[in-house]
C-alpha cells in the first residue's frame, strides 16, 4: 500500500508538473516568436534601409551614364593645358609692365590658385550630382532655365574663343605666306586673302580633327600645340639677350627717357592701365567649359585623379606664363606692346617668322578642343547623346560653316570679346550660385 500510494503520489506529481511544463514551453514559444518577429522586423527594416539607400544613391547618380573613359592622365593633361593656353599669353608682358614684377606675381599666383579651387568646386558638384555635363548640372541646380542659361553661356564663350583664334589666322597667316613667297605686303591675290585662308585652314585641318569621336584623341595635337608655345617661350628668352634695351627703336614711345629709366625694371607700378592687368591674367586661365568633357573621358576617372590633372596643367601654365611675361618685359620694359609678337618687327628675321607660324599652328590646334564642348552641349540640349555618325558629321560641318561666316563678316575682334566677356560673367554667376 505504501508503494502504491507512493506511486500514486508520484503520478499525481508528474501530472501536476505537465501543465507547468506546457506553460513553460508555450511561454518559450511565445518568447521565440516575439524574438523572431523582432529579428524579422529588423531584417525587413535593414533591407528597406538598404533599398532606400540604393534608390537614393541611384537618384543622386541619375545624371551619370557610367560610360568608362579611355583617355590617359597624360593626354588629359595635354588637353586641359591646351584649353588653358591661348592668345592670352601674348598680353601678359604688357600686364606685367603696368603692374610691376611683384604685383604681377601676386596677381598671377592668386588667379592660378582661385582657378584650381574653382575647378575643385566644380568636380565636387559633379560628384554629388553625378552630372558630367554642364547642362545637366545646371538643370539639377536651377531646373530647365539653368540648363538653357548654361548652354548659352558655355556655347557663347567657347564660340567666341574659337572666333578669336581664327581671327589670328585671318590676320597673321597672309603676312607669313607673303614673306615665304618673297612678296611685299601690297601683294594681294585671292589665295593670300585672309578670308580664303581661314576657310582652307578650317576645312583642311580643323574639320578632320573635329570629326574624331572622342576628345582623348586630340591629346597628340594638344601636345604639339603646347610644343609650339614652348618654342615661342624659348625664342622670347633668347631675344632678351639679343635685343638691347637701349635700342632707339625701342624708345620711340618715350623719346625723353634716359637709358637708366628705360632699362630699370619696376617691381610695383600703378597707372591708368593697371586695372586691365587682372582681366588679362584671368582671361589667360579660362578653361572651365572644357573641364567636365575632359573629366568624362578620363580613364579610371575619379575626383582625385582629375584634380591631379588640373593641378599639373595649371602649374605648367603658371610657369610658362610667368617666364613669358618676365622675359618679354625685360626685353622691352615700358615699351612692350599688348601683343608681344608685335614688338618683334624685323621682317627679315626667319626666327620671328617661325615663331609667328608656331603661334598660328598652336591656336589652330586649340580650336577642336573647344569645338568638342560646343557640339556636346548641343547634343545634350537636343537629348541626342548616343553617337550617330551621320548626325555627328552633319552637325560638325554646319557649326564650322557658321563659325567661318562669323569670322569673315565680323569686322573686329573687340565685338567678339564683348560677347565672350558677357558669357564669362554668366559662367561666373552660375559657379557662385552653385
Amino acid at each position: 500500500m505504501m508503494h502504491f500510494k507512493s506511486g500514486l503520489e508520484l503520478t499525481e506529481l508528474q501530472n501536476m508538473t505537465v501543465p507547468e511544463d506546457d506553460n513553460i514551453s508555450n511561454d518559450s514559444n511565445d518568447f521565440t516568436e516575439v524574438e523572431n518577429g523582432q529579428i524579422n522586423s529588423k531584417f525587413i527594416s535593414d533591407r528597406e534601409s538598404r533599398r532606400s539607400l540604393t534608390n537614393s544613391h541611384l537618384e543622386k547618380k541619375k545624371c551619370d551614364e557610367y560610360i568608362p573613359g579611355t583617355t590617359s592622365l597624360g593626354m588629359s593633361v595635354f588637353n586641359l593645358s591646351n584649353a588653358i593656353m591661348g592668345s592670352g599669353i601674348l598680353g601678359l608682358a604688357f600686364a606685367l609692365a603696368n603692374t610691376g614684377i611683384l604685383l604681377f606675381l601676386v596677381l598671377l599666383t592668386s588667379v592660378t590658385l582661385l582657378s584650381i579651387y574653382s575647378i575643385n568646386l566644380l568636380l565636387i558638384c559633379s560628384k554629388e550630382t553625378g552630372c558630367m555635363v554642364y547642362e545637366k548640372l545646371g538643370e539639377q541646380v536651377f531646373g530647365t532655365t539653368g540648363k538653357l542659361v548654361i548652354f548659352g553661356a558655355t556655347s557663347l564663350q567657347n564660340t567666341g574663343a574659337m572666333l578669336s583664334y581664327l581671327f589670328i589666322v585671318k590676320n597673321e597667316l597672309p603676312s607669313a605666306i607673303k614673306f615665304l613667297m618673297g612678296k611685299e605686303e601690297t601683294f594681294s591675290p585671292w589665295y593670300v586673302d585672309g578670308r580664303v585662308l581661314v576657310v582652307v585652314v578650317t576645312f583642311g585641318i580643323i574639320l578632320p580633327l573635329c570629326l574624331l569621336k572622342n576628345l582623348g584623341y586630340l591629346g597628340y595635337t594638344s601636345g604639339f600645340s603646347l610644343s609650339c608655345m614652348v618654342f615661342f617661350l624659348i625664342v622670347v628668352i633668347y631675344k632678351k639677350f639679343q635685343i638691347s634695351c637701349s635700342d632707339p627703336e625701342l624708345n620711340s614711345t618715350s623719346p625723353n627717357a634716359t637709358n637708366a629709366d628705360m632699362c630699370t625694371p619696376k617691381y610695383v607700378t600703378f597707372n591708368s592701365k593697371t586695372v586691365y592687368a587682372l582681366p588679362t591674367i584671368a582671361f589667360a586661365f579660362v578653361c572651365h567649359p572644357s573641364v567636365l568633357p575632359i573629366y568624362s573621358e578620363l580613364k579610371d576617372r575619379s575626383q582625385k585623379k582629375m584634380q591631379m590633372v588640373s593641378n599639373i596643367s595649371f602649374f605648367a601654365m603658371f610657369v610658362m606664363y610667368f617666364l613669358t611675361a618676365i622675359f618679354g618685359y625685360l626685353t622691352f620694359y615700358d615699351n612692350v606692346h599688348s601683343d608681344l609678337l608685335h614688338k618683334y618687327q624685323s621682317k627679315d628675321d626667319i626666327l620671328i617668322l617661325t615663331v609667328r607660324l608656331a603661334v598660328i599652328v598652336a591656336v589652330i590646334l586649340t580650336v577642336p578642343v573647344l569645338f568638342f564642348t560646343v557640339r556636346s552641349s548641343l547634343f545634350e540640349l537636343a537629348k541626342k547623346t548616343k553617337f550617330h555618325l551621320c548626325r555627328h558629321v552633319l552637325v560638325t560641318f554646319i557649326l564650322l560653316v557658321i563659325i567661318n561666316l562669323l569670322v569673315i563678316f565680323i569686322p573686329t575682334m573687340k565685338d567678339i570679346f564683348g560677347v565672350v566677356g558677357m558669357a564669362f560673367r554668366l559662367d561666373a554667376y552660375f559657379t557662385m550660385a552653385v
